[in-house]
């Protein structure tokens, strides 16, 4: 098999389109696929300060790598969650590659800051890690983006993530995720816009575009994640993209194309009644979800003790 566009050497087959790229016009698809999600879902400007939400992994990189290739002003923000060794790693690539790239590069730790961490909160509180990490990191990069004066919080979050989180929603039909189950959401009281630039993609395909682009990422799964049905879905959609090619593009776009609208909501009134107290943040009652953690985790202290760092 040749490249379809130059008829060279190839270094990777996608079967689900049907063809096969050498480097450079494998690392052109994968720009190509990006600019074609952002501008298909208006996503953002090449105007709007744009703040990625860097993991160390290779999906955020590779999306940061993307932006800044194709001329917009992107800076990042890492958050050090406290897991062990995990966490340190994953913060180290992510300075790695803003430092290699002569870009910004936000720090916020929660156990400088919060006085509380990732397992801390999962066992004080009950809640599963996954549940405490995610409330974690949407409350630190809403609230940075907005104090920075970001116009855009992205995420890495590819085809292969969201196939997968729609499967989840779908066959326990939570019809208030699936109202919010797009590539972009817009701006809100109190909340950033948000967009997915790589729907269009899959882990495949970043990690084969990082190894390309020489970007150092940590391999290793979260080791909180263990049993986490996220990763389920993910196995099951593989098989079934193993043998059907192209089926977690059919489902997800399908269902953004002839589905998403029936999920919206008849009321777009604003439900959240406040602001919290604590942090300013909106809430539901006087204390936003995540103060009630970090109140839970870290009793003794209500507020941050500062709000981050630049490196």
């Amino acid at each position: 098999m040749r490249c379809r566009v130059c008829k060279g050497p190839i270094v990777i087959e996608l079967r689900q389109h049907n063809a096969a790229f050498c480097e450079e016009h494998f690392l052109r698809f994968c720009r190509d696929q990006t600019a074609r999600s952002i501008k298909k879902f208006d996503m953002f400007g090449t105007d709007d300060r744009i703040l990625v939400a860097v993991s160390g992994g290779k999906d955020s990189l590779a999306l940061w790598d993307i932006l800044l290739d194709l001329g917009y002003t992107a800076d990042g923000l890492v958050l050090g969650l406290g897991i062990g060794e995990y966490s340190e790693s994953s913060t180290e690539f992510a300075r790695t590659f803003a430092r290699d790239r002569d870009a910004t590069l936000h720090e916020i730790n929660l156990q400088e800051s919060y006085r509380f961490d990732v397992p801390t909160a999962a066992r004080e509180t009950g809640r599963v890690p996954c549940s405490a990490c995610g409330l974690s990191k949407r409350h630190l990069f809403d609230k940075t983006a907005l104090e920075l004066g970001y116009d855009v919080v992205v995420t890495g979050h590819n085809l292969d993530d969201e196939a997968a989180v729609l499967f989840g929603n779908t066959i326990r039909w939570k019809d208030d995720y699936l109202a919010r189950q797009a590539p972009v959401l817009p701006a809100r009281a109190g909340f950033p816009r948000k967009a997915k630039p790589l729907v269009r993609l899959g882990e495949r395909e970043m990690a084969a575009y990082c190894l390309l682009r020489g970007i150092d990422y940590i391999v290793e799964e979260c080791p909180m994640a263990e049993g986490n049905k996220h990763l389920e879905y993910k196995a099951l959609l593989n098989e079934l993209e193993r043998t059907s090619p192209g089926a977690k593009m059919q489902f997800y776009f399908g269902f953004l194309d002839r589905a998403a609208r029936h999920f919206e909501p008849e009321d777009a009134v604003e439900h959240l009644i406040s602001a919290c107290v604590r942090c300013g943040s909106p809430a539901n009652g006087e204390v936003c979800s995540f103060c009630r953690l970090a109140e839970r985790a870290a009793p003794v202290v209500l507020l941050p003790t500062r709000s981050g760092r630049d490196s």
